[in-house]
């Protein structure tokens, strides 16, 4: 049994630490906070867990929370993680980071599309990418994990294949993506009010969103050389969930599609949260929503892949997939407390 924190427990991304935890039968929470104007009974914040966790939310004292538990999840918002991991790294703590503040490891990168300096380049350079199905014998012995982007993991893993064996054209890959707005975090923003996004699609930060670099970081590692690619994201009027369609123009060593599905399904024959379907069964956000998994279906069409992935941005894109990568850390089942 580990004990086990949150730090930014009100956020989305919290409340669905909380609600996989209680399900863990390895894991004890023992200490939940967050930046809120005073101490709160957890269940008074979110009413469903009445009767299943009794502790009180309040501001992070980190020396309690260094003595409480043995791990803790940071879901915090960018640009703050670098200031707490530190401490909790010091204190002996294994820690696993769901904010960009560690995932990019080119500061001046990070500093660009984040508009802050990085405080902390000592700890970026021991944390772990925790994209599980790449690096999984890195997450074993990692005692610090940045925890991948929702985009970025909706995006990579079905490019992964293609871009590990060379079979495309590097340079020609267009990423289309939407994304619930959850994405976004939970804030007061106008642009995503209800009456803001309800009946409406948009395109935004265009070819410029900060996950861009993220998936070029990690594509590059696959491929042994510099790759960018067009990224456009996409706000759904929905809650939560990301389907992404990709483009890529096939290589010299191209297949046809029949033989790419099998070299998914090869690819990703161990790996329990993906999910290659057949040609012509393209996944939808339902078929993923409020499960760990992601869905991947490929499309050869006159010297072009079309790929489409779906996750649910809240799970795989963020505390599930945080919530796998603990499971390997500690050897329990990876598949524990996971849909």
């Amino acid at each position: 049994m580990i004990n086990v924190g949150i730090i930014g427990a009100t956020g989305y991304a919290g409340e669905e630490l909380i609600d996989i935890l209680l399900c863990h039968p390895e894991v004890r929470i023992t200490n939940i906070c967050a930046k809120i104007p005073e101490p709160q009974l957890i269940t008074d914040i979110f009413p469903k867990f009445r009767d299943r966790i009794d502790l009180v939310c309040d501001e992070p004292d980190l020396k309690k929370i260094a003595n409480d538990c043995d791990l803790i999840f940071l879901a915090l918002p960018h640009t703050v993680s670098m200031e707490v991991a530190p401490k909790l790294l010091s204190a002996g703590k294994t820690v696993i980071d769901l904010s960009a503040d560690y995932r990019l490891k080119n500061t001046s990168v990070y500093e660009k599309f984040y508009s802050t300096k990085h405080k902390d380049k000592e700890n970026l350079a021991k944390a772990v990418y925790g994209l599980p199905e790449l690096n999984r014998a890195k997450i074993k012995n990692a005692k610090f994990i940045a925890n991948p982007g929702c985009y970025p993991t909706a995006c990579i893993l079905p490019l992964a294949p293609l871009v590990a064996f060379g079979l495309i054209d590097a340079d020609s890959i267009i990423i289309d993506a939407k994304s619930g707005v959850t994405g976004a975090g939970r804030k007061i923003t106008a642009g995503f009010l209800f009456s803001e996004v309800n009946e409406d699609f948009k395109a935004y930060k265009v070819n410029n969103h900060q996950h861009s670099p993220e998936i070029n970081q990690e594509l590059s590692k696959l491929a042994g050389k510099k790759i960018e690619v067009v990224f456009v994201p996409h706000l759904l009027p929905l809650n939560r969930g990301i389907l992404s369609t990709i483009y890529v123009n096939k290589g010299n060593k191209g297949a046809k599609s029949q033989g790419l599905t099998q070299l998914y399904k090869k690819f990703y024959k161990n790996e329990p949260f993906v999910r290659i379907r057949k040609e012509g069964d393209f996944p939808r956000i339902k078929d993923v929503v409020n499960t760990n998994f992601c869905d991947i279906c490929l499309k050869e069409e006159k010297g072009r892949v079309i790929i489409v992935s779906a996750i649910d941005n809240l799970l795989k894109g963020a505390s599930g997939q945080a919530v796998q990568n603990m499971n390997i850390m500690y050897g329990f089942p990876e598949k524990t407390a996971l849909l």
